[in-house]
């Protein structure tokens, strides 16, 4: 269940499992996982602190329960098409839940109890690539790669300063194109400029990297 079909269902008063890791990614989401306490998260649920140990032992549960949730909302790999286009798909939607989460980046690949969405997550990435021809060897250098890929991006996407390619011009004019006085910087200047006028989208990087990734991967399951 996603996150916000899970903040529809845990919206009632009653206090439960679901809605101690549905207010604590809501918490997370709006100041980051470091905001977050056990009594933080009490007093958003309007409960005692000692309450909310009845339904995760500690913290580091709940960010197991947190991640999994994360892990729930990524789509799988869809098992009708060729494995480009799955890996393709699932990167995509990887980096939709992330942007939306962006404190859940640095604990995917922390947690050491992982709970079932992580691990038919990481059971359907796996087979998507056996299926298509890998080795175990190489399913697994081709898994490391993406999701580092995705993750890095995520993670630069959620400290730029601009999100849309009118923000990125308006930047680019007002801040940037100022920087860079053309006899002192020409290649930055001009290229400053020239994706402007472009109309130029730093969102479509994630797709022309993503791209060359599966491409790059393709020769290494034909050599299998």
């Amino acid at each position: 269940m996603s996150v916000r079909k899970q903040r529809h269902v845990a919206s009632g008063t009653g206090l439960s499992r679901q809605r101690v890791v549905v207010e604590a990614i809501r918490l997370a989401d709006r100041e980051g996982v470091d905001g977050l306490s056990m009594r933080r998260l009490a007093g958003v649920l309007g409960a005692g602190a000692m309450s909310i140990y009845h339904y995760v032992a500690n913290k580091e549960e709940l960010l197991d329960a947190m991640i999994d949730v994360v892990f729930e909302e990524i789509e799988l790999p869809p098992e009708e098409t060729d494995w480009q286009s799955a890996m393709r798909r699932r990167s995509v939607s990887a980096r939709q839940v992330l942007a939306r989460h962006p404190w859940a980046i640095g604990l995917m690949e922390s947690r050491t109890s992982p709970g079932p969405a992580h691990l038919r997550h990481r059971e359907a990435v796996t087979a998507c690539l056996r299926r298509a021809g890998f080795s175990v060897l190489m399913a697994t250098h081709a898994n490391w790669l993406l999701d580092v890929y995705v993750y890095g991006f995520a993670l630069q996407e959620a400290s730029l300063p601009f999100d849309t390619a009118g923000e990125f011009a308006d930047m680019a004019e007002d801040v940037f194109l100022p920087q860079l006085p053309p006899d002192e910087f020409p290649y930055l200047n001009e290229s400053a400029a020239a994706l402007v006028a472009a109309g130029y989208d730093p969102a479509e990087e994630f797709i022309f990297g993503l791209d060359l990734v599966l491409a790059a991967l393709e020769p290494l399951r034909a050599s299998a």
